[in-house]
């Protein structure tokens, strides 16, 4: 089976896209280039077959291989009290910022038993693993930035401790959608907060790229800015 995965995953592969991802991805090795869409359509496949034997046997040999895993974990059809396992297990793969995003954005799952995952996240978020962390901030932003947990979410973020660039780049995103969602409560926990000045910067620079928020409303953001 893995090897008939990576003859499939080898024809689908685009030189060019190769190149490009190793560009937004420039220590991750074993880059094949073959394109989200098409990685999501193998793993709608595999859901179809003995996805259980082809979790267990899956190589890690390229990133598109990894990411494959990820994608049918999300995607299959079982309770969660067996998905939690595969989930457990694949995490310790996580090695760059588009496997771990990926995988997040497939664990929609979660919808529908938040306390179960929440619960399953504190580890994560208390890890010394610089994507383990991530990983676990960015579930908090697809998955829980309500009015039902806004304020632990905050607090969450505010307890992460770590030098990574990836995990503090999660979190600065994170305080970013929450300010977006909940502009009152997120202002007032930026007034007093324990983030590091490179967090806390990059989470007013994202806030201020938005869109959604006012043009004096950023002026009011840039000002706020440590030196």
């Amino acid at each position: 089976m893995q090897d008939k995965i990576r003859h499939q995953l080898e024809a689908l592969a685009e030189e060019n896209y190769r190149i490009f991802s190793s560009g937004l991805l420039p220590h991750t090795k074993y880059i094949l280039g073959v394109r989200l869409p098409l990685l999501r359509k193998m793993a709608k496949q595999l859901t179809r077959s003995d996805w259980h034997r082809y979790l267990k046997t899956a190589q890690d040999s390229s990133l598109e291989e990894i990411m494959l895993q990820g994608i049918v974990i999300g995607a299959v059809n079982c309770p969660p009290e067996e998905r939690f396992p595969y989930i457990q297990s694949f995490i310790p793969k996580i090695s760059n910022w588009s496997v771990c995003d990926s995988f997040c954005t497939g664990l929609k799952f979660t919808k529908e038993c938040p306390v179960q995952m929440w619960h399953f996240l504190q580890p994560y978020l208390k890890s010394n693993e610089e994507f383990q962390i991530r990983f676990a901030v960015v579930m908090l932003i697809f998955y829980y930035i309500d009015k039902t947990h806004i304020a632990e979410v905050i607090h969450q973020l505010d307890m992460v401790r770590h030098d990574g660039y990836y995990a503090k780049m999660a979190v600065a995103w994170a305080i970013s959608i929450c300010y977006i969602q909940f502009p009152e409560i997120t202002f007032q926990y930026l007034q007093k907060n324990c983030l590091d000045d490179f967090t806390y910067n990059k989470a007013l620079q994202k806030i201020t790229e938005s869109l959604k928020v006012d043009k004096d409303i950023k002026k009011q953001i840039r000002a706020m800015k440590r030196h």
